[in-house]
């Protein structure tokens, strides 16, 4: 049995599995970057371990680094968590052979299913429904025009190894295809260093539901219900939940059905989500396999009452799974918000920097999954993701009122972050009344993006009197008497804008 687990990553997913880890009496390790030294997971676990610079292409990207770490500390399993090398087959076929088990699917699962084109014929054959468009990789642009002139106009131009919203365009009219191709091919050689590409039929007004599986040895294959992933921002998802407002029971059976199917057809083990498109008519499609855990993955734990972690481990050490597709059912409603150090309105900036204070929100059905504390550095080098607000409740209704309140209540200041932008979500009427779909953020544009002149001013107030705290504690000797007065009548006429 699986006495000590590294864990090949960072931040809050690292935490995350840690937790799980010390539940079941197993050691974990981490390891660390360069800038990662201080980072809550290099504190949380049992033991660290040093992998080089700050770069994650000289770190954490680094397989060969990776695996000393793992022999060094006498590990005999790696979680990868999520990114990173979660969905690397070379990653995982290294593990086996070096003899350390790595705590998800098999090398040709992660390599069929990692593959979108492989993916779609897979799914072809075992009757799972897909989009319309190509089962072979495109390369060359007029080859690619030939096939968008035969699908028809709208389409969507995917990279065939991609992932994350990137290598992807769509095109609605003729003078843009040309552009979109070229656009889709650079952005997918940039990103994973295969410019080939596949076109689907564009979906109108689509909704972007998975199914989470879970699958051991023994050929027991389980699904454990749907999240809603629909709200989301250049294909990237922002807030989820479950379950899913536009999924019927008899829906919600036969997509589970034909997710359990999908993954039967690559024989697939430990925990995957199968994705799907579902049109206004209630047709599905087949969209593509996370061969990993999900970012979302705390929501459906939080509805169905499962330690995914634990599941996954269980499976690992060659155990059966602990439940029956029978015994799974939903309860409540769960709401996920991932909180970012950027500013919404300054196009999704990143913003990294030092956290002055946190206070994280509490209560009955609150969980937050995070890693940053008061006076840590957010790092430029990694996605700047800083946690997940995950709440639960007897209703949807009343987990967006939690929500809300949760948002209230949590407060980071030193750097910006998409907190507010979370709440203006949760109070745009599509939102509130479930009538929304992968649209959503373009189509409420205007009020999300509404400014709050008393909020800016606040805020403002906020910077300077923090500001006069830290040279008036003497930090700084450059800061004159003369400009400490200037700042000073700047924030007096803060003051007096506010009337207070």
């Amino acid at each position: 049995m699986i006495k000590k687990i590294l864990i090949a990553n960072r931040g809050e997913i690292a935490l995350r599995v840690m937790r799980t880890c010390r539940e079941m009496g197993i050691k974990s390790v981490a390891v660390y970057s360069e800038v990662d030294r201080n980072s809550k997971h290099v504190m949380f676990a049992d033991e660290a371990y040093f992998i080089g610079p700050s770069p994650s292409n000289e770190s954490y990207l680094v397989i060969d680094k990776i695996i000393e770490a793992a022999k060094a500390t006498g590990a005999d399993a790696i979680h990868p968590g999520y990114g990173f090398l979660s969905e690397k087959a070379e990653f995982a076929e290294r593990c086996n052979a070096e003899g350390i088990i790595f705590i998800g699917p098999s090398t040709y699962a992660i390599d069929t299913m990692g593959d979108k084109i492989t993916a779609r014929k897979h799914m072809i054959a075992a009757n799972v429904p897909v989009v319309p468009g190509t089962t072979e990789k495109l390369t060359d642009e007029a080859e690619a025009l030939k096939i968008i002139e035969q699908i028809g106009l709208p389409v969507i131009i995917k990279a065939s190894a991609g992932g994350g919203g990137k290598g992807m365009r769509m095109v609605k009219e003729e003078s843009g295809v040309k552009e979109a191709i070229r656009a889709a091919k650079s952005e997918a050689l940039s990103a994973f260093g295969d410019d080939s590409i596949y076109i689907e039929r564009y979906i109108e007004s689509p909704h972007h539901i998975e199914f989470q599986i879970m699958a051991d040895k023994f050929g027991n294959t389980i699904h454990l219900c749907e999240r809603e992933c629909s709200v989301q921002r250049r294909h990237q998802k922002v807030i989820e939940e479950t379950p899913s407002v536009i999924i019927s029971p008899d829906l919600r059976k036969r997509m589970g059905e034909t997710a359990v199917q999908a993954a039967k057809a690559v024989n697939y083990e430990n925990a995957g989500t199968i994705e799907f498109l579902v049109d206004d008519k209630g047709n599905y499609y087949f969209l593509e396999m996370n061969t990993r855990l999900q970012v979302e993955h705390p929501i459906t734990e939080a509805v169905v009452g499962v330690d995914l972690v634990r599941e996954q481990i269980n499976v690992a050490n060659g155990l059966k799974l602990t439940y029956t597709q029978d015994q799974i059912t939903q309860r409540g409603h769960a709401i996920e918000c991932r909180v970012y150090a950027e500013d919404p309105h300054n196009n999704f900036m990143p913003c990294p920097g030092i956290i002055k204070n946190i206070s994280e929100a509490q209560g009955i059905g609150v969980r937050t999954d995070g890693y940053v504390y008061s006076g840590y550095e957010i790092p430029i080098y990694y996605d700047p993701m800083i946690s997940k607000i995950i709440v639960w409740a007897e209703t949807r209704g009343e987990a967006i009122n939690r929500m809300k309140r949760v948002l209230d209540e949590y407060k980071i200041s030193g750097v910006k972050t998409s907190i507010k932008f979370m709440k203006k979500i949760m109070e745009t009427t599509d939102f509130v009344n479930g009538t929304y779909d992968t649209h959503f953020i373009e189509k409420n544009n205007d009020f999300l993006f509404e400014k709050d002149s008393n909020a800016s001013e606040l805020e403002d107030m906020a910077i300077i009197a923090a500001f006069m705290e830290y040279i008036g504690g003497g930090h700084d000797e450059n800061y004159t008497g003369k400009k400490s007065r200037k700042l000073w009548k700047s924030y007096g006429r803060l003051l007096n804008s506010r009337k207070l």
